[in-house]
């Protein structure tokens, strides 16, 4: 609890997998993010070269008109001159200067009316060329979101390196909580075997205070799944047992039986020698009826 209280977290395992989650969602939106860059720095320099290629205005309107005020100012100068050289040829001859200077001024005269008929004025109109005006919108517009994308790029980097801190502070948070509840349930599991053992030995004190014997079962009894010695075993052993026994009383009935069996016992018994023995084959019987011994 002071460990939650003072971290500010409740479940820290549980948070870092919302921050981890939180941080693949924010690298995922950061990548595309700088795909997103890349795209329209190549359309702003796509936009950038039609722009040079398109021209700014095209021509809609061509008007050509003359310029009558000019025209007739400029003949009533002619009529002056023509009217002010036929006063001078009254009065001199044509190689006179000032009649050779007002013949130059008449032709002069004459030759700018002549290029003001040939080069009337000319009204030209002209408008915005729409492709160069889209493209021109395009290029504002796509700068702007050049700018706005790269401030969104900084900020989720920002953010990106905000949730990777995050993720690994709340990666230690976790390991240590679960220390914490690791030694939490020892302690526990410990407190709960010394609360059985004290009343166990509570218990104990009062059956010995009370003189009543406390039983208590060490292990408990299992049956087996089959018998330690089978009825085999029981025939083996039986066997082994009737031959010793049959083999003893045997030797017993023989040690016991006072009868002599051979002439060597006949001897140590009476210390006289034998003369003669009849084989065990032999019919007793018939010897005796045949002769004497």
């Amino acid at each position: 609890m002071n460990f939650s209280r003072h971290e500010g977290i409740v479940s820290a395992a549980e948070e870092r997998d919302i921050a981890l989650q939180k941080l693949s969602e924010a690298d995922a939106d950061h990548r595309q993010t700088q795909v997103t860059i890349a795209e329209t720095a190549e359309r702003s320099r796509v936009l950038q070269s039609k722009l040079g290629s398109l021209p700014e205005r095209t021509l809609t309107q061509i008007r050509n008109t003359d310029n009558p005020q000019l025209l007739e100012k400029m003949k009533g100068t002619l009529l002056d001159l023509e009217l002010k050289r036929t006063q001078l040829l009254t009065e001199f001859e044509p190689t006179y200067r000032s009649v050779q200077e007002i013949d130059e001024q008449i032709q002069q005269t004459k030759a700018r009316i002549a290029a003001e008929d040939q080069a009337p004025i000319r009204d030209q109109t002209s408008d915005l060329e729409p492709n160069h005006a889209w493209a021109k919108a395009e290029l504002m517009k796509t700068e702007v979101q050049a700018r706005a994308l790269e401030a969104h790029d900084r900020a989720e980097g920002l953010l990106l390196a905000h949730y990777q801190n995050s993720a690994r502070k709340l990666g230690d948070r976790a390991i240590e909580q679960q220390r914490l509840l690791h030694e939490l349930k020892s302690a526990e599991e410990k407190y709960l075997l010394y609360v059985n053992k004290r009343e166990e030995a509570r218990i104990g004190d009062a059956l010995d205070q009370g003189g009543i014997l406390n039983v208590v079962i060490a292990e408990q009894p299992t049956v087996p799944a089959l018998p330690k010695l089978s009825m085999l075993g029981f025939g083996l052993i039986g066997l082994g047992l009737a031959a010793t026994l049959s083999t003893g009383a045997a030797f017993i009935v023989d040690y016991l039986n006072p009868a002599f069996r051979t002439p060597d016992e006949l001897f140590l018994c009476l210390g006289s020698p034998v003369l003669a023995s009849l084989p065990k084959k032999w019919d007793i019987n018939a010897l005796s009826s045949g002769g004497r011994t």
